[in-house]
């Protein structure tokens, strides 16, 4: 029997920290949307409308980001302040590639790197019992 695989994610609607739960404290892989405030404040220039549909598609595909990175576990934890792990946890449970894939959300708030390692080991460390 292999090692489960299991990953943590902090994230926000624009950040997040993808960290491993490994017996050695893992770099933390970061992943961010590409719709900055400057690009926001470009297309609002424009159109709110065009504003709206960027935005829409800069989020899908960070979305996007993430699903390709959840996809190579067994367990995850998605947590952070926003609704953004909720919003991303829905759209994982309408694809079906991700039907074996334990994932379950926990609200936290602003978290500093070492933070956001301790909450994964503990989270994981508690489901180990």
């Amino acid at each position: 029997m292999t090692a489960e695989k299991r990953l943590g994610i902090w994230m926000d609607h624009t950040n997040a920290n993808l960290i491993a739960f490994t017996a050695t404290p893992a770099a933390i892989e970061v992943i961010t949307t590409a719709f900055t405030h400057e690009e926001k404040e470009h297309a609002l220039g424009k159109s709110e409308h065009l504003m709206h549909n960027k935005e829409q598609q800069q989020q899908s595909a960070y979305y996007n980001k993430l699903s390709e990175a959840i996809k190579e576990y067994d367990h995850v934890i998605l947590f952070g302040p926003t609704d953004a792990k909720t919003e991303l946890l829905n759209i994982l449970k309408a694809d079906q590639h991700f039907a074996k894939i334990k994932i379950e959300v926990q609200q936290a708030g602003k978290m500093t790197e070492n933070q956001q390692h301790a909450f994964v080991r503990e989270y994981f460390s508690k489901t180990l019992r």
